[in-house]
Protein backbone atom coordinates (compact mmCIF):
# COMPACT_ATOMS: atom_id res chain seq x y z
CA UNK A 1 0.00 0.00 0.00
CA UNK A 2 1.58 2.89 -0.86
CA UNK A 3 1.89 5.96 1.76
CA UNK A 4 -0.18 9.13 1.76
CA UNK A 5 -0.71 11.85 3.84
CA UNK A 6 -3.30 14.54 3.54
CA UNK A 7 -3.34 18.37 4.70
CA UNK A 8 -5.48 21.79 4.16
CA UNK A 9 -3.42 24.43 2.00
CA UNK A 10 -4.59 27.54 0.54
CA UNK A 11 -4.71 27.34 -3.14
CA UNK A 12 -6.03 30.56 -5.29
CA UNK A 13 -7.57 31.74 -2.68
CA UNK A 14 -9.50 28.51 -1.26
CA UNK A 15 -8.91 26.16 1.32
CA UNK A 16 -8.22 22.73 0.10
CA UNK A 17 -7.72 18.77 0.60
CA UNK A 18 -4.36 18.29 -0.75
CA UNK A 19 -2.99 14.61 -0.69
CA UNK A 20 0.46 14.41 -0.58
CA UNK A 21 1.93 11.01 -2.46
CA UNK A 22 5.74 10.13 -3.29
CA UNK A 23 6.32 13.85 -3.09
CA UNK A 24 3.74 14.67 -5.50
CA UNK A 25 0.39 16.81 -4.29
CA UNK A 26 -3.29 16.61 -5.77
CA UNK A 27 -6.31 18.83 -4.86
CA UNK A 28 -7.89 15.96 -3.39
CA UNK A 29 -11.72 17.54 -3.98
CA UNK A 30 -10.70 17.90 -7.65
CA UNK A 31 -8.80 14.23 -8.05
CA UNK A 32 -12.25 12.81 -6.73
CA UNK A 33 -14.80 14.69 -9.33
CA UNK A 34 -12.70 13.50 -12.16
CA UNK A 35 -14.11 10.90 -14.24
CA UNK A 36 -10.85 8.97 -14.04
CA UNK A 37 -11.62 8.56 -10.88
CA UNK A 38 -15.37 8.91 -10.24
CA UNK A 39 -15.94 6.30 -12.87
CA UNK A 40 -13.38 3.94 -12.04
CA UNK A 41 -14.75 4.12 -7.85
CA UNK A 42 -18.58 4.87 -8.78
CA UNK A 43 -18.38 8.02 -6.86
CA UNK A 44 -21.12 9.14 -8.71
CA UNK A 45 -23.32 8.48 -5.55
CA UNK A 46 -21.35 9.97 -3.06
CA UNK A 47 -21.00 13.34 -1.39
CA UNK A 48 -17.18 14.20 -2.41
CA UNK A 49 -15.82 16.07 0.95
CA UNK A 50 -14.37 19.59 0.23
CA UNK A 51 -12.91 19.49 3.99
CA UNK A 52 -10.79 17.07 6.00
CA UNK A 53 -13.75 17.35 8.80
CA UNK A 54 -15.84 16.39 6.27
CA UNK A 55 -14.48 13.37 5.35
CA UNK A 56 -13.55 12.66 8.95
CA UNK A 57 -17.24 12.41 9.31
CA UNK A 58 -17.33 9.65 6.70
CA UNK A 59 -13.74 8.22 7.31
CA UNK A 60 -14.57 4.43 7.64
CA UNK A 61 -16.48 5.01 3.89
CA UNK A 62 -12.34 6.85 2.82
CA UNK A 63 -10.37 4.94 4.58
CA UNK A 64 -11.15 2.45 2.45
CA UNK A 65 -11.29 3.67 -0.80
CA UNK A 66 -8.62 6.12 -0.21
CA UNK A 67 -5.78 3.73 -0.45
CA UNK A 68 -7.15 2.54 -3.76
CA UNK A 69 -7.51 5.68 -5.52
CA UNK A 70 -3.51 6.29 -4.56
CA UNK A 71 -2.37 2.83 -5.97
CA UNK A 72 -5.19 3.71 -9.03
CA UNK A 73 -3.91 7.11 -8.94
CA UNK A 74 0.08 6.47 -9.38
CA UNK A 75 0.09 3.62 -11.06
CA UNK A 76 2.87 3.24 -13.87
CA UNK A 77 3.33 6.70 -12.72
CA UNK A 78 -0.61 7.93 -13.97
CA UNK A 79 -0.26 10.68 -11.42
CA UNK A 80 1.53 13.41 -13.98
CA UNK A 81 -1.66 13.32 -15.96
CA UNK A 82 -4.36 13.34 -13.21
CA UNK A 83 -6.37 16.16 -12.89
CA UNK A 84 -5.82 18.24 -9.68
CA UNK A 85 -1.50 18.58 -9.50
CA UNK A 86 -0.32 21.42 -7.78
CA UNK A 87 2.42 23.00 -7.42
CA UNK A 88 3.98 22.67 -3.50
CA UNK A 89 6.02 26.19 -3.67
CA UNK A 90 3.06 28.05 -3.72
CA UNK A 91 0.86 25.76 -0.98
CA UNK A 92 0.25 28.04 1.88
CA UNK A 93 -0.45 25.73 4.43
CA UNK A 94 -3.49 25.92 6.92
CA UNK A 95 -4.48 23.66 9.76
CA UNK A 96 -4.82 20.30 8.35
CA UNK A 97 -8.42 20.55 10.53
CA UNK A 98 -10.76 23.64 10.15
CA UNK A 99 -11.96 23.34 12.85
CA UNK A 100 -11.79 20.17 15.35
CA UNK A 101 -14.53 20.46 17.71
CA UNK A 102 -12.17 19.51 20.58
CA UNK A 103 -8.44 19.95 20.86
CA UNK A 104 -7.45 18.24 24.09
CA UNK A 105 -4.18 18.78 25.18
CA UNK A 106 -1.99 15.84 27.62
CA UNK A 107 0.64 17.46 30.56
CA UNK A 108 3.13 15.94 32.61
CA UNK A 109 3.60 13.45 30.45
CA UNK A 110 6.88 12.20 29.32
CA UNK A 111 9.42 10.68 31.94
CA UNK A 112 12.55 13.62 31.05
CA UNK A 113 9.79 16.38 30.91
CA UNK A 114 8.57 15.31 34.29
CA UNK A 115 12.48 15.28 35.80
CA UNK A 116 13.28 18.49 33.78
CA UNK A 117 10.45 20.59 35.35
CA UNK A 118 10.80 19.18 39.12
CA UNK A 119 14.28 18.96 39.42
CA UNK A 120 14.43 15.29 39.95
CA UNK A 121 12.18 14.61 42.39
CA UNK A 122 8.67 14.85 40.34
CA UNK A 123 6.06 12.20 40.70
CA UNK A 124 4.08 11.06 37.65
CA UNK A 125 0.16 12.07 37.40
CA UNK A 126 -2.18 8.96 38.51
CA UNK A 127 -4.00 9.85 35.36
CA UNK A 128 -3.33 11.44 32.09
CA UNK A 129 -3.77 14.95 32.92
CA UNK A 130 -5.82 17.41 30.88
CA UNK A 131 -6.78 20.77 29.73
CA UNK A 132 -8.24 22.20 26.47
CA UNK A 133 -7.11 24.39 23.87
CA UNK A 134 -9.50 26.92 21.97
CA UNK A 135 -9.26 25.11 18.15
CA UNK A 136 -10.65 28.26 16.35
CA UNK A 137 -8.07 30.61 17.37
CA UNK A 138 -5.06 28.25 18.80
CA UNK A 139 -4.76 26.21 15.46
CA UNK A 140 -2.50 28.21 13.23
CA UNK A 141 -0.81 25.85 9.90
CA UNK A 142 2.90 25.30 8.94
CA UNK A 143 4.60 28.25 7.98
CA UNK A 144 1.98 30.52 10.03
CA UNK A 145 3.82 33.00 11.81
CA UNK A 146 3.23 32.83 15.93
CA UNK A 147 2.76 36.22 17.09
CA UNK A 148 3.76 36.37 21.01
CA UNK A 149 0.96 37.56 23.06
CA UNK A 150 1.43 41.09 24.96
CA UNK A 151 0.92 39.09 28.02
CA UNK A 152 3.54 37.31 28.66
CA UNK A 153 7.45 36.81 28.37
CA UNK A 154 8.23 33.15 29.20
CA UNK A 155 7.13 32.22 26.12
CA UNK A 156 8.35 28.45 25.28
CA UNK A 157 8.16 25.15 22.63
CA UNK A 158 6.61 22.08 23.29
CA UNK A 159 6.76 19.25 20.36
CA UNK A 160 4.06 16.77 20.34
CA UNK A 161 2.39 14.12 18.62
CA UNK A 162 -1.17 14.55 17.91
CA UNK A 163 -4.25 12.04 17.61
CA UNK A 164 -7.05 12.62 15.22
CA UNK A 165 -9.93 10.63 15.95
CA UNK A 166 -11.74 8.96 12.95
CA UNK A 167 -15.57 8.01 14.86
CA UNK A 168 -17.68 8.42 17.75
CA UNK A 169 -15.95 7.03 21.05
CA UNK A 170 -17.38 6.51 24.17
CA UNK A 171 -16.17 4.02 26.85
CA UNK A 172 -14.51 2.06 23.82
CA UNK A 173 -11.75 -0.62 25.39
CA UNK A 174 -8.68 -2.59 24.45
CA UNK A 175 -8.48 -3.56 20.59
CA UNK A 176 -11.34 -0.82 19.99
CA UNK A 177 -9.38 2.26 21.30
CA UNK A 178 -6.92 2.05 18.40
CA UNK A 179 -9.84 1.58 15.63
CA UNK A 180 -10.67 4.80 16.64
CA UNK A 181 -7.94 6.69 15.21
CA UNK A 182 -7.90 8.11 11.95
CA UNK A 183 -4.17 9.77 12.26
CA UNK A 184 -1.56 11.23 13.52
CA UNK A 185 0.12 14.67 12.83
CA UNK A 186 2.62 17.30 14.61
CA UNK A 187 2.00 19.26 17.16
CA UNK A 188 3.25 21.88 19.37
CA UNK A 189 1.68 23.25 22.19
CA UNK A 190 3.09 26.85 22.76
CA UNK A 191 3.09 27.91 26.29
CA UNK A 192 3.88 30.99 28.57
CA UNK A 193 5.44 29.74 31.55
CA UNK A 194 5.25 32.83 33.11
CA UNK A 195 1.01 32.09 33.93
CA UNK A 196 1.25 28.12 34.14
CA UNK A 197 4.73 27.42 36.35
CA UNK A 198 4.58 29.88 39.13
CA UNK A 199 5.42 28.33 42.44
CA UNK A 200 4.25 31.20 44.19
CA UNK A 201 0.74 31.64 42.73
CA UNK A 202 -1.79 29.61 43.92
CA UNK A 203 -3.21 27.30 40.81
CA UNK A 204 -2.61 27.57 37.04
CA UNK A 205 -4.41 29.69 35.25
CA UNK A 206 -4.68 27.21 31.96
CA UNK A 207 -5.91 29.94 29.74
CA UNK A 208 -3.26 32.78 29.75
CA UNK A 209 -0.80 29.88 29.93
CA UNK A 210 -1.78 28.09 26.96
CA UNK A 211 -4.66 29.85 24.86
CA UNK A 212 -3.20 32.78 23.30
CA UNK A 213 -3.98 33.18 19.55
CA UNK A 214 -1.97 30.82 17.45
CA UNK A 215 -0.80 29.06 20.13
CA UNK A 216 -1.44 25.81 18.30
CA UNK A 217 0.66 24.68 15.29
CA UNK A 218 -0.25 21.57 13.56
CA UNK A 219 0.58 20.11 10.53
CA UNK A 220 1.56 20.17 7.77
CA UNK A 221 -0.63 16.91 7.38
CA UNK A 222 -2.44 14.09 8.68
CA UNK A 223 -0.58 10.92 8.43
CA UNK A 224 -3.09 8.05 8.38
CA UNK A 225 -3.20 5.35 11.17
CA UNK A 226 -2.40 2.33 9.00
CA UNK A 227 0.84 3.89 7.91
CA UNK A 228 2.41 4.27 11.32
CA UNK A 229 3.02 1.15 12.99
CA UNK A 230 4.13 1.73 16.63
CA UNK A 231 2.30 4.87 17.55
CA UNK A 232 4.90 4.44 21.03
CA UNK A 233 7.88 4.13 19.14
CA UNK A 234 7.87 7.79 16.88
CA UNK A 235 11.42 9.57 17.43
CA UNK A 236 10.27 13.45 17.62
CA UNK A 237 12.68 16.50 18.12
CA UNK A 238 12.10 19.89 17.83
CA UNK A 239 14.56 23.18 16.79
CA UNK A 240 14.82 27.26 17.22
CA UNK A 241 17.40 28.64 14.99
CA UNK A 242 18.61 25.23 13.83
CA UNK A 243 19.79 24.60 17.40
CA UNK A 244 18.11 21.25 18.61
CA UNK A 245 16.23 21.50 21.86
CA UNK A 246 14.08 18.39 21.74
CA UNK A 247 15.40 15.09 20.95
CA UNK A 248 13.48 12.07 22.38
CA UNK A 249 11.04 9.52 21.63
CA UNK A 250 7.16 8.49 22.16
CA UNK A 251 8.82 5.40 23.93
CA UNK A 252 9.12 7.80 26.85
CA UNK A 253 5.57 8.72 27.63
CA UNK A 254 3.90 7.97 30.81
CA UNK A 255 0.76 7.14 29.30
CA UNK A 256 0.47 5.87 25.88
CA UNK A 257 -1.89 6.52 22.88
CA UNK A 258 -4.10 3.37 23.97
CA UNK A 259 -4.22 4.89 27.34
CA UNK A 260 -4.90 8.48 26.78
CA UNK A 261 -7.23 7.93 24.18
CA UNK A 262 -9.42 5.14 26.33
CA UNK A 263 -9.14 7.64 29.57
CA UNK A 264 -10.51 10.46 27.55
CA UNK A 265 -13.52 8.69 26.18
CA UNK A 266 -14.24 7.46 29.78
CA UNK A 267 -15.24 11.00 30.21
CA UNK A 268 -16.76 12.08 27.18
CA UNK A 269 -17.80 11.24 23.80
CA UNK A 270 -14.99 11.47 20.96
CA UNK A 271 -15.70 12.86 18.13
CA UNK A 272 -14.71 12.17 14.25
CA UNK A 273 -11.52 15.15 14.05
CA UNK A 274 -11.31 15.65 17.73
CA UNK A 275 -7.67 15.91 18.03
CA UNK A 276 -5.36 15.23 21.45
CA UNK A 277 -1.84 16.13 22.04
CA UNK A 278 0.13 13.58 23.76
CA UNK A 279 2.55 15.86 25.70
CA UNK A 280 6.29 16.61 24.94
CA UNK A 281 9.40 15.27 26.28
CA UNK A 282 12.38 16.55 27.83
CA UNK A 283 14.02 20.17 26.12
CA UNK A 284 11.57 22.79 26.62
CA UNK A 285 12.84 26.41 27.52
CA UNK A 286 11.44 26.43 31.43
CA UNK A 287 13.68 23.14 31.82
CA UNK A 288 17.03 24.37 31.05
CA UNK A 289 19.53 26.20 33.45
CA UNK A 290 19.36 29.16 32.49
CA UNK A 291 15.73 28.82 31.25
CA UNK A 292 15.17 29.71 27.61
CA UNK A 293 12.39 31.22 26.10
CA UNK A 294 11.45 32.61 22.42
CA UNK A 295 12.23 35.95 21.11
CA UNK A 296 11.09 37.95 18.04
CA UNK A 297 13.04 36.61 15.17
CA UNK A 298 13.27 32.74 16.33
CA UNK A 299 12.23 30.06 13.91
CA UNK A 300 10.89 26.71 15.25
CA UNK A 301 10.78 23.35 13.29
CA UNK A 302 8.87 20.52 14.84
CA UNK A 303 8.89 16.97 13.56
CA UNK A 304 7.86 13.39 14.32
CA UNK A 305 9.12 10.38 12.43
CA UNK A 306 7.40 9.97 8.99
CA UNK A 307 4.91 12.63 9.79
CA UNK A 308 6.21 15.85 8.82
CA UNK A 309 8.09 19.23 9.35
CA UNK A 310 6.21 21.46 11.15
CA UNK A 311 7.68 25.12 10.71
CA UNK A 312 7.11 28.42 12.95
CA UNK A 313 8.01 31.69 12.69
CA UNK A 314 7.79 33.87 15.95
CA UNK A 315 7.50 37.68 15.80
CA UNK A 316 6.93 40.49 18.08
CA UNK A 317 3.90 41.60 19.78
CA UNK A 318 2.96 45.40 20.17
CA UNK A 319 4.36 45.34 24.08
CA UNK A 320 4.31 43.30 27.23
CA UNK A 321 2.72 43.26 30.01
CA UNK A 322 3.72 40.78 32.49
CA UNK A 323 1.53 39.31 35.17
CA UNK A 324 0.86 41.66 38.44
Amino acid sequence: MLKYQIGTALVSGRATIVLCCQETYLDLHALLESSQVKQAFSLDRVDIPTSLMQMLEQWQYWKEQLPQIVEHVFAQGSANEVAGRLDVDVLSWLPPLMYPRKLICIGTNYWGHIAEMSGGTGKPPARPYSFFKPPTTTLIGSGTPFTMPEYARMIDWEVELAVVIGQRAYNVRGDAVMDCIAGYSVFNDISARDWNAQPTRVGIDWVMGKAANGAAPMGPFITPAAFVEDPQNLHLTLSVNGELKQNSSTADMVFGVREIVEHLAAIMTLEPGDVIATGTPAGVGYGRKPPEFLKAGDYMIAEVEGLGRLETPVLRPIHFLGPQ
